[in-house]
C-alpha cells in the first residue's frame, strides 16, 4: 500500500511538473532539464553508478575516468530534456516540425515503401526517440510503434496521450503479433525499439561492445518473414535542435538456416546501433543493465529459436 501511494504521489507531481514545463518557453524548460539531469545524476546513485559501471565495461582504456563521469553526467542531462520535449509535443505540428528537427535521407524510406511490403524503422534508446515516432508521423508517414505497458497505469495512459496528440499508435507487445503484420502488409511504417535486455521477450545473444548481448530477434525475424525493409534510423540532439538520420536498410540474411539468420540479422542491425552509440555515448541510456543475461540462463536450441519467430511475427517460417 506504501508503495501505492507513493506512485500516485509522484505521478501527481510528475504532472505538475509537466503543466509547468509546458506553459514556459521550451528554450528555458531545456535549461532548467540540464539542471535537473544534473541533480538527478548526483542524487540517484544507484542508477548513476550502474551507467558509469556500463560505460567503463564498453569503452574501458578508450576514456579517462574524468570523460566517462562527464558522459554519464550527460545521459542523465539528455532524459531530463526528453522529457520537457515529449510535454512539448502538443505544441509540434507539421507546420513547425522543420524549425526542431531537420531529416537526413528520407528518400530512403519512400523508397522501401515503393515495394509495397512496409518499413521496419528500428531505433535504440537514443537521443530523443519519442520526437522520432513524431516527426515521422508529421511528415505523413503511417503506422504505428511497438511498446511495452508501463507498470503504472496512468503513467501510460499519459504518455499514450502525448503520442496520439498526433496520432501515434502504439502496439503493446502483448498484442497480437498479427497486428504488426497487418499494418506492414498496408504499407505502413513499424516502429521498434531493441536495444535492451528484456528476458520477457525471445532473444540471441550477438557481440555488443565486445560482449555478449541478449538482444530481441523481433526486428529479424519479422523482417525475414514480411520482406519488409529494416531501416535504422536515430535522433540527434544539435543543443535545442535535432537532426534525424536516417542509415540505408540492412541486408537480410537468407540462407534457410534460420537460427543461424536470426543470429547474423540482429547483429547486422546491432552494429549499426552500436556505432551511433560509439559517435554520441551520452545519448544512450546507460543507466540500463545491458549485459545481464548471461548465456548459461537461455537456451540457444535451434527449434526454439524457430518456434520464437514464429509467436513474435505470428507467421509459419518454415
Amino acid at each position: 500500500m506504501k508503495f501505492k501511494y507513493r506512485r500516485y504521489l509522484l505521478y501527481y507531481l510528475a504532472r505538475v511538473l509537466a503543466f509547468v514545463f509546458y506553459i514556459i518557453p521550451l528554450r528555458m524548460g531545456l535549461a532548467f532539464a540540464g539542471l535537473a539531469g544534473r541533480i538527478t545524476f548526483a542524487a540517484l546513485s544507484k542508477y548513476r553508478n550502474i551507467t558509469i559501471e556500463n560505460l567503463r565495461a564498453a569503452f574501458g582504456s578508450d576514456k579517462t575516468d574524468a570523460e566517462i563521469r562527464s558522459i554519464a553526467k550527460r545521459v542523465f542531462e539528455n532524459i531530463a530534456k526528453n522529457g520537457v520535449e515529449l510535454v512539448n509535443f502538443p505544441r509540434i505540428n507539421a507546420g513547425n516540425i522543420d524549425k526542431f528537427v531537420r531529416i537526413k535521407n528520407i528518400d530512403i524510406i519512400d523508397e522501401a515503401l515503393k515495394n509495397g511490403r512496409g518499413a521496419i524503422v528500428l531505433t535504440g534508446h537514443f537521443g530523443n526517440w519519442e520526437l522520432l515516432a513524431l516527426t515521422i508521423r508529421l511528415k505523413g508517414y503511417k503506422g504505428a510503434v511497438v511498446g511495452r505497458r508501463i507498470y503504472f497505469d496512468k503513467y501510460d495512459k499519459y504518455l499514450n496521450q502525448l503520442r496520439k496528440v498526433h496520432d501515434v499508435d502504439i502496439v503493446y507487445r502483448d498484442q497480437s503479433p498479427r497486428s504488426i503484420l497487418k499494418i506492414l502488409k498496408g504499407n505502413g511504417i513499424m516502429g521498434m525499439l531493441a536495444d535492451q535486455d528484456v528476458d520477457s521477450v525471445e532473444g540471441v545473444f550477438v557481440d555488443f561492445f565486445g560482449r555478449p548481448a541478449y538482444t530481441p530477434l523481433g526486428p529479424a525475424a519479422l523482417a525475414m518473414v514480411s520482406r519488409a525493409s529494416l531501416i535504422p534510423a536515430f535522433m540527434v540532439r544539435e543543443g535545442r535542435f535535432h537532426t534525424l538520420v536516417i542509415e540505408k536498410p540492412v541486408d537480410i540474411t537468407d540462407t534457410g538456416n534460420k537460427e543461424k539468420d536470426f543470429v547474423e540479422n540482429t547483429q547486422k542491425w546491432s552494429r549499426v546501433v552500436e556505432s551511433y552509440i560509439r559517435q554520441y555515448p551520452d545519448h544512450w541510456v546507460w543507466m540500463h543493465r545491458r549485459w545481464k543475461t548471461q548465456k548459461s540462463q537461455q537456451s540457444t536450441a535451434g527449434n526454439e529459436t524457430i518456434e520464437s519467430a514464429k509467436i513474435v511475427t505470428g507467421v509459419n517460417t518454415k
